[in-house]
């Protein structure tokens, strides 16, 4: 099935903040970013790098979507530091499939690393994630088209958030 061009413009970044929060996501898709003044964000490239180190890493296709890396039986792999956003980093990794079947490359399934807690998740695609990747393009195309940010809601995830003082400061 082939998908709008406009559809293909989402990163991996974008689907994640979707579900985090339409907000950040917001902000992010009009180019402003705040993740330079996190220590969190530091932290979190640093586990990266070092889960990566020796590996063939961050594979940048078509200057849209960065995968961590890809094994020989075309696995996705990322590497995240916690699982504090279970959900997100799970359509982050269905998003790249659906990228990568769009464009003729048929992986089936990721994994995600989460090297401070020595544990793994596999996540499978299938017609399910297909019909929810759509869904979720949709939406992000229609947040990133508002003239004004989507109102903010404070959870309790928002103190660590390096978007935190544009919605509540």
């Amino acid at each position: 099935m082939e998908i709008p061009e406009r559809d293909l413009r989402a990163t991996g970044v974008e689907i994640n903040y979707l579900l985090v929060c339409k907000r950040k996501l917001w902000f992010y898709s009009k180019g402003l970013t705040m993740e330079h003044n996190s220590n969190r964000v530091e932290i979190g490239k640093q586990v990266h790098d070092e889960r990566l180190e020796g590996k063939k890493t961050e594979l940048l296709i078509d200057e849209t979507i960065r995968i961590d890396y890809i094994d020989k039986d075309l696995a996705i792999h990322e590497i995240k530091m916690s699982r504090a956003e279970e959900q997100a980093t799970k359509y982050q990794i269905l998003y790249y499939i659906y990228y990568l079947r769009q464009n003729g490359i048929q992986c089936n399934k990721g994994i995600v690393h989460y090297p401070e807690e020595r544990k793994t998740e596999t996540i499978v695609y299938d017609e399910k994630a297909f019909v929810d990747i759509q869904n979720l393009l949709d939406e992000l195309n229609h947040i990133k088209q508002l003239n004004i940010p989507p109102k903010a809601e404070y959870s309790h995830k928002c103190k660590k958030c390096s978007y935190y003082e544009l919605c509540f400061c």
